[in-house]
């Protein structure tokens, strides 16, 4: 037989092997169907009404996924049904799915459309398949035309580049669980944007389910508005989530982008004017009616996400507004002395990018910005990414990994104030439906919790430094803060109160914030930033002010401190232990850091004009009692002259000292001999 007669055999039984297993491109004609018209002719109606569905735009395209399925099932093989099946399926929860009909679609035809290989990238890519994706990619640009690869060729750049970022991450997993938030949190819905208060005892989220405020949908997706939902935890497991209604949520959308430290302020987005933010502010246990905030914040462009500092003092949030870096940026705007915002600062370069950044979460520890990003080392989509604030700047953005990123948009991430858990929004299997919400455990080695203080309270003479051990707790992988929270209540009736609390730098003497507790409740929560000594002065009129002072080192591991505080009356007899009182070791001459304690006292003293006061002094046993008493005589002395000279009349103050005859703790331990040494204020006569 002749050589050439063979081969034109062997290529005729190879085309025809390779149509029997790939198939061929079959179009939904009679022609291909003579006894199957009915069938047919239902087919063709189904792709119509998937194709009138599949126009009306992404959030139908789960439902024309349903219509284009029964035409499939009629037949397999055709390319364009394939190639719009994959489309749909790429664009929801289910982006598995996908491969195989554009492979299927490619198979059938190759030119079923000029993004085709395109689009098989980016399906291997969300399936963190990067191999695959990586030669789809380089297959479209080598077939795509001049006017495609002027679109295309530097986002193809661009994709290969975080395929590699991909294995890299998926080489080096980092260390966690990830847990589904549960049913009490997430709905068949879609739930995102979690934000938590510091302590993690209050959550807050946006959700698109059917109870929403209104009960409307909205036109452009057909599906539900978004609405504001709130829940608590409740020994350590999350109550159900409820939707708190007006004045939080309208008719139309409403969305969670940012939550006070405190957890008593609250930030929100609305679609007005582009799309603004809104605060409101916990008043008991209803919230009050959504403020805008200023124009230096809002424009008529896009402002998405914001972010409180731990001292409520700067706002954190992203905006398309010209003069960025490209897309959204990230910007920060501080209040004057009025409580305005003033114009805000660009985060810059090594924050922002070309491309769009989202969902910025402060964290309460004051330096650390979490935020997701197109731009930086992205393995696709948005990635969550980590900077810390030192020395005056921003570090590298750090992505913090797989598997919390993936190849898909992974956004709106914030960080409870240990640093042990995270929560944010993702689409996994075996969720509730759409979005669900989930929690991220970051594991590490344990450390115990360990604070060094300096004595900062009276000195007696024989009064070492020591290292106290505040609190024992095994947090992985802690944060740098101290979190006081705890109730303030009225002494005399054990009743909650609202209070405004002071917090401040006792070095710098300078107020740093200033917060109130909750006035159905009294609870508090104030995230202290390691590496300052701080004052904390509690006040309520009608009421003698509380101090606290608690003195956190910069190398400091986080801590919980619970402390409750009862609020004296001012009436006879009433007193209270002046804690921001400091002298030298083994002196009476008042430290400068004494000064807002002092100016606290002279407050009250020039309020009730005719107040008789008691400044007394306490050590604690070491030393001779001569020795004790003489010291603790002199330190009262000193707060009282200090009052004179600001004008009290000298009348009005008493200065005892009682050395050590007056302990209220052991004097077997050091943080007992701290509490015995100590100033404290009384009222003889008002």
């Amino acid at each position: 037989m002749n050589a050439n007669l063979i081969k034109i055999i062997i290529c005729v039984f190879l085309s025809g092997f390779f149509l029997l297993s790939y198939g061929q491109n079959i179009e939904f004609k009679k022609s291909n169907f003579p006894d199957r018209k009915k069938e047919l002719k239902i087919a063709i109606k189904n792709i119509k009404k998937g194709d009138d569905v599949y126009k009306m735009g992404r959030g139908l395209y789960e439902n024309a996924i349903d219509f284009y399925l029964k035409a499939n099932s009629f037949n397999p093989n055709n390319a364009q049904l394939n190639y719009k099946i994959g489309f749909c399926y790429l664009n929801t929860i289910q982006k598995n799915k996908a491969i195989f009909y554009f492979e299927t679609a490619h198979k059938l035809d190759s030119t079923v459309a000029p993004d085709i290989k395109y689009l098989l990238a980016q399906a291997y890519q969300l399936n963190m398949q990067f191999d695959e994706a990586i030669s789809y990619y380089n297959k479209f640009r080598s077939t795509a035309s001049p006017s495609m690869l002027t679109v295309y060729n530097k986002e193809i750049d661009k994709k290969i580049n975080e395929c590699q970022t991909g294995k890299l991450l998926l080489a080096n997993l980092i260390k966690v669980f990830i847990d589904n938030a549960g049913d009490a949190i997430n709905s068949s819905y879609s739930d995102h944007s979690p934000i938590i208060n510091a302590d993690e005892s209050s959550l807050i989220f946006t959700s698109r389910r059917s109870d929403v405020t209104g009960g409307k949908k909205d036109p452009a997706d057909n599906s539900y508005y978004e609405d504001i939902y709130i829940a608590h935890k409740i020994n350590d497991v999350w109550g159900l989530a409820k939707n708190p209604g007006k004045p939080l949520n309208t008719d139309l959308h409403d969305a969670t982008v940012g939550f006070s430290p405190d957890g008593q302020s609250l930030y929100i987005y609305r679609g007005n004017n582009g799309g603004d933010i809104y605060q409101c502010k916990l008043d008991g246990d209803k919230w009050t009616k959504p403020v805008r905030l200023s124009n230096n914040i809002n424009t008529k462009y896009h402002e998405t996400s914001a972010s409180f500092s731990y001292d409520n003092k700067k706002i954190y949030f992203v905006s398309d507004k010209t003069g960025g870096y490209g897309g959204s940026d990230i910007y920060v705007s501080e209040k004057d002395e009025h409580g305005e915002w003033k114009s805000p600062i660009n985060l810059g370069p090594v924050i922002n990018t070309p491309y769009d950044e989202e969902g910025v979460f402060m964290h309460p520890d004051g330096k650390t910005l979490y935020f997701s990003s197109k731009g930086h080392n992205t393995m696709g989509g948005y990635d969550i990414f980590k900077s810390v604030y030192e020395n005056g700047k921003w570090s590298t953005p750090e992505n913090i990994g797989y598997p919390i990123n993936t190849p898909d948009d992974d956004v709106f991430f914030s960080m409870s104030a240990s640093g042990k858990h995270g929560y944010y929004a993702s689409t996994k299997k075996n969720g509730y439906g759409g979005l669900d919400i989930y929690s991220v455990t970051f594991l590490g080695q344990p450390k115990p919790v360990v604070i060094n203080t300096e004595d900062n309270l009276i000195a007696s003479k024989t009064e070492p430094v020591k290292t106290v051990v505040i609190q024992e707790k095994i947090i992985p992988q802690s944060s740098q803060l101290a979190l006081l929270k705890g109730t303030i209540t009225d002494k005399k009736n054990n009743m909650p109160m609202k209070a405004k609390i002071e917090v401040y730098d006792v070095d710098e003497g300078t107020v740093i914030a200033d917060f109130e507790s909750n006035s159905l409740t009294g609870k508090y929560l104030i995230s202290l930033p390691s590496g300052k000594n701080y004052g904390v002065t509690v006040k309520a009129d009608g009421y003698l002010f509380h101090s606290e002072n608690f003195n956190i080192p910069p190398d400091a591991s986080f801590t919980e401190i619970i402390k409750d505080i009862s609020m004296q009356p001012v009436e006879v007899g009433s007193n209270i232990i002046l804690k921001n009182i400091f002298f030298d070791y083994n002196k009476y001459d008042l430290r400068p850091q004494s000064k807002i304690e002092l100016e606290n006292i002279y407050s009250i003293l020039t309020a009730y004009p005719s107040m008789v006061i008691e400044i007394s002094g306490h050590t604690d046993s070491f030393g001779s009692d001569a020795y004790n008493q003489t010291l603790s005589e002199k330190r009262a002395q000193a707060v009282v002259d200090y009052l004179i000279n600001k004008g009290i009349d000298k009348n009005r103050l008493v200065a005892k000292g009682f050395g050590k005859t007056k302990n209220i703790a052991t004097n077997e331990t050091e943080e007992g001999r701290q509490l015995n040494r100590r100033t404290e204020f009384k009222i003889l006569s008002n």
